[in-house]
């Protein structure tokens, strides 16, 4: 299938803005992008006259399809709070590709979603990619497992005092976390010792084999930390480990936006279109993004849908950008940031040749209340199309 994008402003993140350009789908991926028109046989042609082009918004943290709207215990499949350390859960099991979620980010020009365990846990399992087009969630799937989940700071201290279990302080939290590294590391070691010798290995322990992938540097840690005491021990952490992580909320990133600098490690700020639930978010503020991307940091902008519903999550870049942070940097945070992030930005981020075709034609500023995605591609398919 081809689809001919012509007539229509380009915003391609990598490469600048193209006022008057054409872009091309052939097979599911961009196949050309062009200042001028593109001259093909036998394609559907777009008109996109007075529109703009724009890679389609990646949305780093969330518990879309994990955490279903409308409903109670029955859709809340992300928290499985009787342990704080299950890293043996999967968030693809928990997925329901048909929840009004899932709809609403397609609706709202996001065509990533990563979807994770939330955060009752000190470790709560590992987190996948997904595309929001389809019905089966293997087939939506592109990057699983992508990062192992786990949570300092109030929610495991919240969930496990009632039950008089630890963890019920910071302390236990960093000690528990630190158990199951050290637990793993040992169990790394012994089946490689043991590699030629399968009486002697240990047995298979699935929860130690995602904390394997970490210690391999196969995939990152993700860990909730809002307040900046908890960042310093996620780092702390990371480091007494030589692990990679990203830094989840980061809600009190710009207090300590140094030492975040220094550590090289990667943060996904949100949800900030909220109130101060809790203590830990008592200096959340819109500034935080601003304030990292001075000090050099990579990061990207959430929702953690459904705290913000996913198809705002333009708008809470666009309050980022009113205190402070270059337009351009708040497209990049969900577009390309994001997709460094996730590992996926040779396929994702920006509008380039050999890149998925997964494009929206906003009327509008989408990072503002009057932007509208009125066209939605996704791998090159029509998903959304108001233009009719």
């Amino acid at each position: 299938m081809k689809v001919l994008i012509t007539n229509v402003q380009v915003y391609t993140v990598s490469h600048g803005v193209i006022d008057k350009g054409s872009v091309l789908v052939e097979d599911g991926k961009i196949s050309q992008v062009s200042a001028g028109d593109i001259q093909v046989e036998g394609a559907n042609v777009v008109d996109g006259k007075g529109l703009t082009l724009m890679p389609g918004f990646i949305d780093a943290h969330t518990h879309v399809g994990i955490s279903e709207e409308g409903f109670g215990w029955e859709g809340a499949d992300y928290n499985e709070w009787v342990d704080p350390v299950t890293p043996y859960l999967r968030a693809i099991d928990g997925i329901n590709p048909m929840e009004q979620g899932v709809k609403d980010a397609l609706e709202g020009g996001i065509t990533t979603i990563c979807a994770a365990p939330g955060s009752a846990n000190v470790i709560g399992g590992t987190a996948c990619v997904f595309k929001p087009f389809g019905k089966a969630i293997d087939k939506m799937v592109i990057k699983d497992p992508v990062a192992l989940k786990a949570a300092t700071g109030e929610n495991p201290k919240r969930v496990y005092r009632d039950m008089k279990k630890s963890p019920v302080t910071r302390m236990a939290t960093a000690s528990l976390m630190r158990q199951a590294l050290l637990k793993a590391k040992s169990y790394m070691e012994k089946k490689e010792k043991y590699a030629n010798e399968p009486e002697k290995q240990p047995d298979f322990d699935l929860g130690m084999e995602h904390l394997c992938m970490v210690l391999r540097k196969e995939i990152p840690m993700k860990i909730h930390a809002h307040r900046a005491d908890d960042i310093l021990t996620a780092i702390r952490i990371a480091r007494e480990f030589d692990i990679n992580i990203t830094i989840d909320h980061c809600t009190e990133g710009h207090l300590v936006p140094e030492e975040i600098a220094e550590s090289k490690f990667p943060c996904i700020v949100g949800p900030n279109l909220t109130n101060r639930s809790k203590v830990e978010l008592m200096n959340k503020s819109f500034e935080t993004p601003a304030v990292l991307h001075k000090h050099g940091v990579l990061f990207a902008i959430m929702t953690d849908h459904p705290v913000i519903p996913i198809q705002f999550l333009p708008l809470t870049v666009g309050l980022a950008v009113k205190y402070g942070l270059p337009y351009d940097e708040g497209i990049k945070a969900i577009t390309i940031n994001a997709a460094k992030i996730l590992g996926l930005d040779e396929r994702l981020g920006s509008i380039e040749s050999g890149k998925d075709a997964d494009l929206v034609l906003w009327e509008g500023d989408p990072l503002s209340v009057d932007g509208k995605p009125m066209f939605v591609m996704v791998n090159g398919q029509i998903a959304v199309n108001k233009l009719q």
